[in-house]
C-alpha cells in the first residue's frame, strides 16, 4: 500500500470520523448570527452544565440477529429524574479508536452522544453490501429506537457527521422514525452518480480507488474500539470473519458507466439519499447542513437538499475544504472574521432537541461566503436574486469577449494533453483528508486551450452555476472535457475558481424534469440517453459548472481553460489513442460560458 493511501487511512479517521474535527482557521464568521462564545449573543444559550463524561460500548442486536456496535456517551452524575436528548453518529470509519477519548462538548451540554459502526464495518457484525445498503439504513433507525426508550432520554434524536457521517445523518432521516427531529449533516453526497464519484459521468479514479483501499485497512485493522465485554477480542474475531464479503467500490465503480448501471447491487439512484427526498420532506426533520465551495460536489450538495425539499433548513457554503478542516479560500485575509461552528450547532440542537428559542430564523435559508469580497451572505432563493446569466464568447485569438463572433467556420483545434493535471490537492482529493491547495495555473494551462478576456472595467461577483456551452467536433467517439473558470491578476497569477466536467457520452440534455431542480441543463446519465460523439460531427456539450460565489477584482481577467484530462484524478476517456477536437467559434457554433452575475 502507498504512502498516500496510508494517509488517507489515517485522515478517514482524523476528518471524516471526528464530530467536532475542525482548525480554528476555518471557524469564519457567519455575519448575519451571532458569534463567539458569549451566552448573552445566544439567545437562550446555556453554558456547559456537566464537566466530564461517561462511556460504554455494547452491542445492539438489529431485527436480523446482527450485533451493531454502539457507543454511549453520557454526562457523568447525570441526574436520575433529568431527560436529556441524543446526538447520533453513523460510520463505517470506525465510531471509535480503542485508545479514544470521547469529546466531551456535546455532553458538557446535556446530550447523550452515540456513536455507530455500520454493519460488516469497526466492531459490527454482519456484512457491509454497499455505501447506505438498505439494511444499513434500517439498523440506524432501530438504534434511533433504542434510545427514546432509555430512561435518560427525552424522546428526541438528532444526527451529525462529516462526509460518509453526513449522508448518513440525512439517511436516518429517510427512515421517517419520529424521535428524529434535527440533522447536522456536513460535506455529503446527495446525488451518489453525479456528484464526487461520477461529476458528469466521469469517475474519479484516484479519489474512489484511494477510498477503497482505505476502507479495507479499517476493516481488518484492530485498533477499533471494543465493546466492553470483548476483553479478549474474540467477539471482533469473531465479525471480522466475514470482511472479505465487504464491496470491493472500486472495482464496481471500474464496471459503472450509467446511473442505471448494477455493479453496486444497486442502481446508484437506490443508494443515493435524493431518491428518498419525499421521505425526508415527510419526516418533516430540521436539517442544518455544510458544504465548501472547494470540496469536490458538495457544494452543489447543499443547493440541490435546499431547492429539492421543503423541510426546514439551515444551509451553509463557506471557504472550506472536505470538513471545514481548512479555509481553502484563495483570497483570505488575516481580517476575516471568525467564530467556533460548535456553537452554532449547538445552537440549532438546542432549539430542535431541547425546545430552547434560540433566534432562528423562521424559514430556510442558505448562507454562503463570497470570496474576494470576504462577506457571508444570506438568501432565501436560488439563483439568488439579482442574477443575470451573461454570456462570454470563445473569440478568434484565444480571447473571450461579450460579443458573439461573426465568422462562418471559424474553429480552435486542440490535442488532448493526457499530462495536464490540477494536481494532488484538489477539490477531490480532498474528499479522503487533507487541504486544498491549487497553485499558480499559469503554466498549467500552458497544456490547455484557454480564452482569456480583457481586464474587467470594474468588479464583477459571479455567484452561482456557470453553464458552459461546447460546439465541437473529435477524432474519437468519446472524451472528457473539463472547463476551469480562473481569475488572472495584473501580474499575471492564475487563480483557479471552479471547474465542470462532462463525458461526451452523456451529452444529451434530458427533456425529463430533474429530480434534484437544479438551475443547469439535465443530464440523466442513463443508458437510454447515451449518445456517442460522431468523428468530425460537429455535436454541442452543455453543462454547467460546481457552483461557487466570487468577486473578480477590477483589473483582473477572465480566463476559461479547456481540457480533456485531469491526471491525477481522474480516469482517462477514451482509454486509448489521443483525440483531436476542434472548438467552434462560429454562428453555427457559438461555444460560451454563461456566468452568473450579481447586478447590483
Amino acid at each position: 500500500m502507498t504512502k498516500r493511501i496510508v494517509r488517507a487511512t489515517i485522515l478517514l479517521l482524523i476528518c471524516c470520523t471526528g464530530v467536532l474535527a475542525q482548525s480554528n482557521d476555518v471557524n469564519l464568521l457567519l455575519s448575519s448570527m451571532p458569534a463567539g462564545r458569549d451566552p448573552q449573543r445566544y439567545k437562550g444559550y446555556v453554558e456547559p452544565q456537566f464537566k466530564a463524561a461517561t462511556q460504554r460500548s455494547f452491542y445492539l442486536t438489529m431485527r436480523d440477529g446482527v450485533k451493531i456496535a454502539v457507543q454511549l456517551v453520557l454526562p457523568k452524575d447525570l441526574p436520575a429524574d433529568k431527560k436529556i436528548p441524543a446526538i447520533m453518529s453513523m460510520t463505517r470509519y470506525w465510531r471509535a479508536k480503542q485508545d479514544g477519548q470521547p469529546n466531551l462538548f456535546f455532553p458538557g451540554h446535556g446530550y447523550a452522544m452515540v456513536f455507530v459502526d455500520a454493519r460488516g464495518t469497526g466492531a459490527s457484525f454482519g456484512v457491509w453490501k454497499a455505501p447506505f445498503s438498505p439494511d444499513e439504513v434500517k439498523d440506524y433507525s432501530e438504534v434511533a429506537t433504542w434510545i427514546a426508550a432509555q430512561p435518560w432520554s427525552n424522546g428526541n434524536v438528532g444526527a451529525i457527521g462529516n462526509s460518509y457521517t453526513g449522508n448518513t445523518a440525512l439517511w436516518l432521516a429517510s427512515t421517517m422514525n419520529p424521535a428524529v427531529k434535527a440533522i447536522i449533516p456536513r460535506h455529503y453526497e446527495f446525488d451518489l452518480y453525479n456528484e464526487t464519484p461520477y461529476p458528469g459521468g466521469v469517475l474519479t479514479d484516484w479519489m474512489v480507488k484511494t477510498w477503497n483501499e482505505g476502507n479495507r485497512q479499517l476493516d481488518t485493522n484492530p485498533g477499533v474500539r471494543l465493546v466492553d465485554e470483548d476483553t479478549d477480542q474474540k467477539l471482533y474475531q469473531e465479525a471480522t470473519k466475514r470482511r472479505g464479503e465487504n464491496m470491493d467500490v472500486y472495482a464496481a465503480a471500474l464496471k459503472t458507466t450509467f446511473r442505471d448501471d448494477r455493479a453496486f447491487g444497486y442502481s446508484l439512484d437506490e443508494l443515493s439519499v435524493h431518491s428518498y427526498s419525499p421521505q425526508i420532506e415527510k419526516s418533516n426533520v430540521a436539517i442544518n447542513n455544510f458544504g465548501g465551495w472547494f470540496d469536490a460536489a458538495t457544494p452543489e450538495a447543499i443547493i440541490k437538499t435546499f431547492l429539492t425539499m421543503k423541510n426546514y433548513q439551515r444551509a451553509v457554503i463557506g471557504p472550506w475544504n472536505h470538513g471545514a478542516t481548512q479555509n481553502a479560500n484563495p483570497y483570505q485575509t488575516p481580517a476575516s472574521k471568525r467564530v467556533m461552528l460548535n456553537f452554532e450547532w449547538l445552537r440549532f440542537f438546542d432549539h430542535y432537541l431541547k425546545g430552547i428559542d434560540t433566534g432562528l430564523d423562521a424559514d430556510k435559508r442558505l448562507f454562503y461566503f463570497t470570496i474576494g469580497e470576504e462577506q457571508w451572505k444570506v438568501t432565501n432563493t436560488w439563483p439568488v436574486a439579482g442574477t443575470r446569466m451573461t454570456p462570454w464568447y470563445f473569440n478568434e485569438n484565444n480571447s473571450l469577449t461579450s460579443k458573439a463572433p461573426n465568422g462562418k467556420s471559424d474553429a480552435d483545434s486542440y490535442t488532448i494533453n493526457f499530462d495536464a493535471t490540477t494536481g494532488a490537492k484538489n477539490r477531490w482529493h480532498t474528499q479522503v483528508g487533507g487541504e486544498v491547495v491549487y497553485p499558480d495555473r499559469a503554466e498549467e494551462d500552458k497544456k490547455l486551450l484557454t480564452y482569456t478576456s480583457e481586464p474587467l472595467e470594474s468588479d464583477v461577483e459571479i455567484t452561482g452555476h456557470p453553464v458552459a456551452s461546447l460546439f465541437i467536433t473529435s477524432t474519437h467517439t468519446d472524451g472528457a472535457f473539463f472547463i476551469y473558470l480562473e481569475d488572472i491578476d495584473e501580474n499575471g497569477k492564475v487563480t483557479y475558481l471552479t471547474e465542470g466536467e462532462l463525458r461526451a457520452l452523456h451529452r444529451r440534455v434530458s427533456k425529463e424534469q430533474s429530480p434534484t431542480k437544479l438551475p443547469i441543463p439535465y443530464h440523466s446519465f442513463l443508458k437510454k440517453d447515451a449518445m456517442p460523439l460522431v468523428p468530425g460531427q460537429v455535436a454541442e456539450l452543455k453543462f454547467g459548472l460546481q457552483p461557487i460565489s466570487v468577486l473578480v477584482k477590477k483589473g483582473h481577467r477572465l480566463r476559461v481553460a479547456i481540457a480533456g484530462h485531469d491526471k491525477d484524478t481522474f480516469i482517462r476517456i477514451p482509454a486509448d489513442g489521443t483525440p483531436t477536437i476542434a472548438v467552434q467559434r462560429n454562428t453555427r457554433g457559438l461555444s460560451m460560458i454563461e456566468l452568473p452575475i450579481i447586478r447590483k
